[in-house]
Parts: structure tokens; sequence; C-alpha cells
């Protein structure tokens, strides 16, 4: 049986490997169709982070009006996709700073700090978006913000608690690397009868 404490050699990619699964939830976000899409049938409305698409309900061909068009479809774009960029540079940081022994702790709190405003710029671009979208967009039908809006909610969530791990990480610098000695607890009974 193996066990995997804070000083396994294994466990210490578990972070890393967060981000990367955070960095695959935004590349879905990023291209996925469904941020806005009609709860039910017909399906005459659906919605990208780059446009807005709609059609009549006997028509098979899409009418799509990009979002760009907009300041505040600009601005959640851009916000989102700057979270983003800077994501993937905490990723290859994080491999770095897991990869080589003497870097490793340097810089891990400056992750955990980068991190923050990864998710600070995603959830200004995922707020912005559908309050500005109701507002200015004509819905058709009842819609529902839908998968990838979902993806990007989840990449932002796993980005502030892996912020949170990178900056508490230094304080158990000694525990990861395995430099401490274990503990035992050794409890005496409270009188051996073939003491007295």
């Amino acid at each position: 049986m193996v066990v995997c404490g804070l000083a396994c050699w294994r466990c210490r990619w578990l972070l890393p490997l967060l981000l990367g699964l955070a960095i695959i939830m935004g590349i879905i976000a990023l291209a996925g169709r469904g941020w806005l899409e009609s709860e039910s049938a017909p399906y005459v409305q659906q919605a990208s982070l780059w446009e807005s698409c709609t059609r009549n309900p006997n028509d098979l061909n899409w009418n799509c009006e990009s979002l760009m068009d907009y300041g505040w479809g600009r601005a959640a774009a851009a916000t989102y996709l700057v979270g983003f960029v800077i994501l993937v540079i905490c990723f290859a940081l994080a491999v770095i700073a897991f990869s080589i022994e003497i870097l490793r702790f340097n810089f891990v709190r400056g992750i955990g700090g980068l991190l923050f405003v990864v998710a600070a710029f995603q959830i200004i671009g995922l707020v912005i978006y559908p309050v500005k979208f109701t507002e200015d967009i004509p819905l058709m039908g009842d819609n529902m913000f839908s998968w990838a809006y979902g993806f990007g909610w989840a990449s932002t969530v796993v980005v502030i608690g892996c912020a949170f791990f990178f900056c508490c990480l230094p304080n158990w610098e000694d525990e990861v690397l395995g430099n401490i000695k274990p503990t035992y607890y050794y409890s005496s009974p409270e009188r051996a009868p073939y003491l007295n």
C-alpha cells in the first residue's frame, strides 16, 4: 500500500495538475458556444463569449452578431482572456518551481498572488457578460447561461483554490521537502503491575 503524505514525491505535482485542469476548462469556456442557450425547444438562441446567434424556429441557419461591436463585449472577452493568459504563465512557473529544487519555494507565493489576479480578471469578465448581455441583446424565448459559461466559473473556482494553496504552501516547506523528523508519541501505562 502506498501512502501519499505531504512529503510524497508525486504529490507535489497536484497543484500544477490542478492548474492544467483550470487551463483546459478555460479553453472550453473560450471556445464553447454554450455561454447562453435556449432552455427548451425550439432552440432559437445561443451565444458564446464572442458572438450571439439567433434563428427563426422553422429555419436551420443561425444569424450571428459579433459581441465585439459592444464595449462590454470587448471588455468581458479581454478580461477573461487576460486572466487566461496569466493562468498559462502561472502554470509554466509552477512547473518550473516544482521541477528545480533551488527555486521551488522562492516564488511559490508570487504564483499564488498572480493566481488571485487571474481570478479577479476572470470574475470581472464572468460578471460583465450576463449583466450587459441581458440588458443590450434582445432575448428570444426562455434562455439559460449554459455549459461553457459554467466551465468559465469552474476554472475560476479551481484558480482561487490553487491561489490559497500556493500562498500557504511555503509555511510547510520542511514537511513538503521531507526535512523534518517524524514525531513519535509514546504513552506509558499508569503503573505496570510488575513494578509494585
